[in-house]
């Protein structure tokens, strides 16, 4: 039997799997079943109240540290301008302020990132996995010694990760699993350690005068903070050679 007649009766046979998508896979494990039981009507109302279309749904997520409070942003496809249509407060923070340089130093990363994972058996309850270390950390870092793991998450209780309880996560991971079934395949996450204000920039810059990397890094989260403030649509980043990035509309 030729591949051609073999991968047709497969075809025929088992069309639900060939055709299986993100959504259904997540489906399989009890936890998704239960936030579509405990949640999917609180999603599609406030996305009705946005005027945002499930099947066109995209995302973007910018947390605080400072302010402990992650926002959720979305629009449809379709749209040029993202709206915020949800903050869920940060229960639990670890560290101090700076990005995440090495394994079991406790700090948050701060950066430009995205969701690589979608984790149903979390021991947090359910997770959203960022993909920590990116390359501007992988050359700033500790080599050998970055650590990693670094989820949104449930429960409340964190060492570096970001955690908003198991209520919350059900909510905010059903909206990410909902644009990524749509297409979305990295959602952007940006984690800024506060709401980079000119005034709050300022205070900050005073205060870690002494740490140029830590500076330089904030430098280009302010840019990225401006960029959307103004156009309502993330920025462009390039991560170069020696850790930086190039942040543009």
């Amino acid at each position: 039997m030729t591949k051609t007649i073999v991968g047709l009766l497969l075809i025929l046979t088992f069309p639900s799997f060939m055709n299986s998508s993100f959504k259904d896979e997540q489906l399989k494990h009890s936890r998704v079943k239960q936030a579509y039981i405990e949640k999917e009507k609180v999603i599609l109302d406030i996305l009705s109240e946005n005027s945002i279309d499930i099947n066109m749904l995209v995302v973007y997520i910018r947390a605080f540290e400072s302010e402990k409070i992650i926002e959720l942003w979305a629009k449809n496809k379709s749209d040029k301008e993202y709206r915020l249509i949800k903050e869920y407060d940060i229960c639990q923070t670890s560290g101090a302020l700076g990005p995440k340089r090495k394994e079991g130093d406790l700090q948050i990363p701060e950066g430009f990132y995205h969701i690589n994972h979608f984790n149903p058996h979390s021991n947090f309850y359910l997770s959203l996995g960022l993909n920590y270390p990116n390359k501007s950390d992988r050359i700033l870092g500790e080599k050998g010694n970055l650590g990693g793991a670094i989820y949104i998450h449930g429960d409340c209780v964190t060492i570096d990760c970001l955690p908003i309880t198991n209520d919350k996560i059900m909510e905010l991971n059903l909206f990410c699993l909902e644009s990524k079934n749509n297409g979305q395949d990295k959602i952007p996450v940006t984690i800024f350690p506060a709401k980079l204000t000119h005034n709050k920039f300022e205070e900050l810059k005073t205060e870690f005068n002494a740490d140029n990397c830590i500076v330089a890094l904030w430098s280009d989260l302010k840019k990225g903070f401006d960029i959307f403030n103004e156009s309502k649509c993330p920025p462009t980043i390039v991560f170069l050679a020696n850790g930086k990035h190039d942040v543009k509309q």
